[in-house]
């Protein structure tokens, strides 16, 4: 059992009754200390050693790997961002006085729980001459890099002097996205691999093609046919014609470069999925004739199916720079387990010899069945109905991810899993004692969970589903699902061993310093009011009355009585993007006329005044809407109030207050633009 206690430097060091200490950023860090400590005010460089600047990890997941180099210049940036120390970056092959250097160590300490060797492990040493982050590779070296500055966040940049060793105890750590859905935009994915890497998770699976649940007891044959489905890539080639019908809903080859890209300049590689030969409906929608009665699943003994699926997977396998990329073969009609296992298997060999990548596919069918899938093959297990991963996987020599629906999350109103991580089952959640791991497939039953350095057990994924489509939840309320619990459960996939009351004394400071993103949607302000505009002048420019300087322009607007008149596309444009929860949006407002406009728009979202052919007031997020049963009334001033109580129950409104005050008033005579965000 560890105690924590907040040490004189603001650090909170962790004693073992076993003598040693630890470090508690979040995962923790095994650390060896002594009384003295050192002032990050003292820094002057960041120095990375010029003999492995151009060196790379060549044991990751990832076909790109960040040089040691293009890992310092991130962290440079991190540096100055998050503790607010601005520092050059030098090459050298030995360390300057008061600098940070970056390196590469042989330490033999490197193992996994399993006992093998890690290149994503590093020891981080603080002394009166600075600090050395040594990697194992300059992916371990980026790894140290997180614990730094976490470290520094929560000291207030004086730090213990001493050493530590650090490893992961599993090599695949992170979640599952349900892209095929809803549609995520480019840049949420990529502020989610910010948030991933700052607590050392390394993958984010993106499912990138599904359907809504094909009920054929119910749909006819139409009705399936029309029923929401997507595949996410976007593809000029005439092999794929007609498969994708939602171009914009979709990753063009460039944009799904730039996410793999800027993830891996963070240490995160996307794995991506493409589902066949169940929840393959927009594949049956582009290509009746292949699927089953079922329209969801396909029809493998159909001469041109696994032609069509080679013909997909040669069109996409070129865009991907992962070293595993995933099939999906999930929920597949359990009479024809030996077709679904030829599937698997030719799949594999072709990805394998088009590619050189490995295969992944969900638990499904077990050997038992008569499931001769290959053990090349890993299995991301996800329920217990469909397997037990240890006596029918592990037992029979597959290597398993481990995605137990322990910790689905599933978007708005589902039944069966809430819509954020259970937290107490991160800290709780070893059915023999203990906090959770990726070792623990049952939470349950002890006896189902196979040593924690089981070989066979390649990490764990925590997935969240949008089991029903694209307008139950916004984009934002993905991060929302993750924000306050996953990275407890990162610290268990790294095999830390935070407790939780050190967790939630910690979250709040470390989670205002991840580098890289800001999903909270954060404004700075002084004051609860974050922006105020009076239209009492008749001027360009409308001067904010917070204090903020949040000045806003009038692009082609007049103000007419105090009152600013939009018409004819015009509109005020403000400097800020997006205000995340909570906040409150207070202004009047006058229609003139039935034709819907726009009130507000960010980067993340649109107010309406109405959608089409409705006039009620919409809210549009990810390019979907969501309708309020009330409309303005015309040629009255109405209060924006009942659009508030609407906007909280979708998780974006609270107590803050932004916008126009009670007192101003907005004319709305037809259509506009205020770019509020």
């Amino acid at each position: 059992m560890f105690w924590g206690q907040l040490v004189n430097i603001g650090l909170f060091l962790s004693l073992s009754i076993g003598g040693y200490s630890r470090l508690v950023t979040i995962p923790t860090i095994s650390f060896t200390g002594t009384s003295n400590t050192y002032s990050l005010a003292r820094l002057s460089s960041i120095v990375v050693d010029a003999r492995y600047a151009n060196a790379v990890d060549n044991d990751g997941t990832t076909q790109i790997p960040p040089t040691l180099q293009q890992f310092a210049e991130t962290f440079q940036k991190d540096l100055q961002s998050t503790v607010g120390i601005d520092i050059p970056l030098m090459s050298s092959m030995t360390a300057a006085a008061n600098s940070i250097f970056f390196t590469l160590t042989n330490e033999t300490g490197f193992h996994d729980a399993a006992g093998r060797y890690t290149s994503e492990a590093y020891t981080l040493t603080i002394n009166e001459d600075g600090v050395k982050i040594a990697g194992a590779s300059p992916l371990g070296a980026w790894w140290g890099s997180r614990s730094l500055i976490q470290a520094a966040v929560v000291s207030g940049h004086t730090l213990p002097q001493g050493s530590a060793v650090d490893a992961p105890g599993w090599a695949n750590r992170g979640i599952m996205l349900d892209a095929g859905r809803h549609f995520y935009p480019p840049e949420f994915l990529i502020e989610m691999c910010a948030f991933l890497s700052f607590f050392k998770q390394n993958a984010f699976h993106v499912h990138l093609s599904d359907n809504l649940y094909n009920n054929v007891d119910r749909y006819s044959a139409q009705q399936s046919m029309d029923l929401y489905a997507a595949f996410r890539l976007w593809s000029d080639d005439p092999a794929v014609a007609g498969l994708n019908q939602r171009a914009n809903e979709s990753y063009t080859k460039e944009q799904f470069d730039n996410i793999q890209q800027q993830c891996a300049r963070r240490g995160v590689t996307i794995i991506p999925e493409i589902e066949a030969p169940g929840h393959a409906l927009v594949i049956s929608q582009w290509r009746p004739e292949l699927a089953l009665d079922d329209l969801s699943m396909l029809n493998i003994t159909h001469p041109d199916t696994i032609p069509t699926m080679k013909s997909i997977w040669k069109t996409f396998l070129p865009w991907f720079h992962s070293k595993t990329v995933h099939i999906g073969a999930d929920e597949y009609d359990k009479d024809l387990v030996a077709d679904y296992t030829s599937f698997v298997n030719t799949m594999r060999d072709y990805i394998f010899k088009e590619s050189g990548k490995s295969t992944r596919i969900w638990g499904t069918f077990i050997p038992s069945q008569g499931a001769n899938v290959s053990t090349d093959v890993s299995i991301q297990h996800w329920e217990f109905f469909e397997d037990n991963p240890y006596f029918d996987y592990i037992q029979n020599g597959y290597n398993v991810l481990n995605s137990d629906d322990a910790f689905y999350i599933v978007g708005k109103w589902s039944g069966s899993y809430p819509s954020t991580l259970n937290q107490t089952r991160v800290f709780h959640g070893n059915p023999a004692g203990g906090a959770y791991a990726p070792n623990i497939f049952d939470t349950k039953n002890a006896t189902n969970n196979p040593p924690r350095n089981d070989p066979h057990i390649l990490g764990h994924i925590a997935a969240l589903w949008n089991d029903y489509g694209p307008n139950s939840t916004t984009v934002l309320e993905a991060y929302y699902s993750w924000r306050d619990t996953l990275p407890a459960l990162a610290d268990k996939q790294w095999g830390g061993n935070i407790l939780e009351d050190e967790y939630n004394a910690v979250f709040d400071k470390i989670h205002a310093a991840i580098p890289g993103q800001n999903l909270d949607r954060q404004v700075k302000s002084h004051t609860d009011t974050i922006l105020h505009y009076k239209f009492d002048k008749d001027t360009e420019t409308v001067i904010d009355q917070s204090g903020n300087g949040y000045d806003g322009v009038i692009r082609g607007c007049h103000v007419q009585n105090s009152t600013l008149v939009l018409s004819n596309g015009c509109y005020v444009d403000t400097p800020l993007g997006s205000k995340g929860r909570d906040y409150t949006l207070s202004f009047w407002v006058n229609p003139t006329s039935k034709t819907p406009g726009t009130l507000f728009a960010g980067p993340d979202s649109t107010l309406l005044s109405g959608n089409g052919s409705i006039s009620n007031i919409t809210l549009i997020s990810g390019g979907n809407p969501y309708s309020l049963n009330y409309s303005l009334p015309l040629d009255t001033w109405t209060q924006s109030l009942p659009v508030w109580s609407f906007l909280r129950a979708w998780g974006s409104m609270a107590k803050a207050r932004f916008g126009l005050p009670l007192e101003s008033k907005l004319h709305w005579p037809a259509l506009g633009k205020a770019s509020m965000g």
